[in-house]
């Protein structure tokens, strides 16, 4: 199969699909596989690594479109690139539809196939939104802690305390991956941590996480008085396809202490907070309330190197099964399809557009 891996273009996107051992795996195995020029500089690897390897270097998108059956991105297709797809195509990426109505009605007028990474299930995993999960989770905390100082907008506060001051309070919403890399991450510090979930599995799993770290089910009285208290708080709230719950109301934002910050990984699926909405790593914070909210739709961009060679990892096989003759018939593969033939076929998506 002829596989094409264009440069990112999303603001502040340094991710790859593919990092060169990976991408000349699947040249080894026989497939043409094209790079477009520099897409793999800001995650540090050069055209040269890739073309060491047996991948073919094009000079832009549109080449890298033109000769593509399959195109392989991190983030979804953004305007600028919507004239490059065909009908043709196999798109494999991140897309989170239910969040992207204009999207969607173009990837249907298309007719393409879309194949999103967040929705290819394994069992009860999601194998390829885990180490962007576990890298946004990560990153939540990092970038709370620092939002939190003063010259930030934050309450002034260190999260982990210290002898005579008291520690910040982190509340996080959702245990999955996402949510309990922030938990750990905050237990770590040092925080005060509070975590919700549905399952008693989840919380005895976040319980065992340490000492400082509470976990609790998500009753609505529970998650108020803890929200009210957050210094930081993460929302990491996912149902897979579909737009992500809204479980922390305005009116409950405005009751926060001001200086506090809200961290939403939910974003990309529409945010569990109501006063959610995206940003970018140009101008990734806006305050409501007092609040300071964080809501970058490619958190884990950040870290394009680390980003890049954990999605590689991850990817490369479930390419390789989309890649064979019936590629479109693995069930994982096929549980991940979002539209075909322009029709809208995860069950998630299911009147989201007219």
């Amino acid at each position: 199969m002829r596989i094409g891996i264009p440069k990112e273009i999303k603001i502040r996107e340094g991710r790859v699909a593919l990092i060169p051992s990976a991408a000349g795996e699947l040249a080894r195995r026989g497939h043409e596989v094209f790079l477009q020029a520099g897409a793999g500089m800001a995650s540090g690897y050069a055209d040269v690594d890739y073309a060491a390897l047996g991948v073919r270097i094009v000079q832009d998108a549109a080449a890298v479109y033109e000769r593509a059956q399959m195109l392989l991105k991190v983030k979804e297709p953004i305007a600028a690139e919507y004239d490059l797809l065909r009908r043709d195509h196999i798109l494999f990426s991140y897309l989170h539809l239910a969040a992207a109505p204009e999207l969607t009605r173009v990837l249907m007028q298309k007719g393409l196939t879309a194949v999103a990474f967040e929705t290819v299930e394994e069992g009860d995993q999601l194998p390829l939104l885990a180490p962007m999960s576990d890298i946004a989770g990560r990153l939540s905390v990092q970038i709370g802690a620092t939002l939190l100082h003063s010259y930030r907008g934050g309450r002034g506060i260190l999260l982990g305390g210290l002898p005579g001051a008291e520690r910040g309070h982190v509340v996080v919403l959702g245990a999955g991956e996402a949510g309990g890399n922030a938990v750990a991450t905050a237990a770590a510090l040092g925080a005060r941590v509070t975590v919700f979930a549905r399952s008693r599995d989840s919380l005895e799993r976040m319980q065992q996480l340490g000492p400082n770290v509470t976990a609790l089910p998500s009753h609505v009285d529970l998650v108020e008085q803890a929200v009210k208290d957050a210094d930081l708080l993460v929302g990491a709230v996912l149902i897979p396809g579909a737009r992500t719950p809204r479980i922390v109301r305005r009116e409950l934002v405005s009751k926060m202490k001001p200086g506090s910050v809200i961290v939403d990984i939910s974003v990309d699926q529409g945010g569990c907070i109501e006063t959610t909405r995206p940003t970018d790593y140009d101008n990734p914070t806006y305050v409501v309330d007092g609040v300071v909210h964080f809501a970058v739709t490619n958190m884990p961009g950040a870290v394009p190197r680390t980003s890049s060679q954990a999605l590689s990892t991850s990817l490369l096989p479930y390419v390789l099964r989309l890649a064979a003759p019936d590629g479109l018939s693995d069930k994982a593969i096929a549980g991940g399809i979002n539209v075909r033939g322009g029709q809208l076929i995860h069950p998630a998506l299911r009147g989201l557009v007219n």
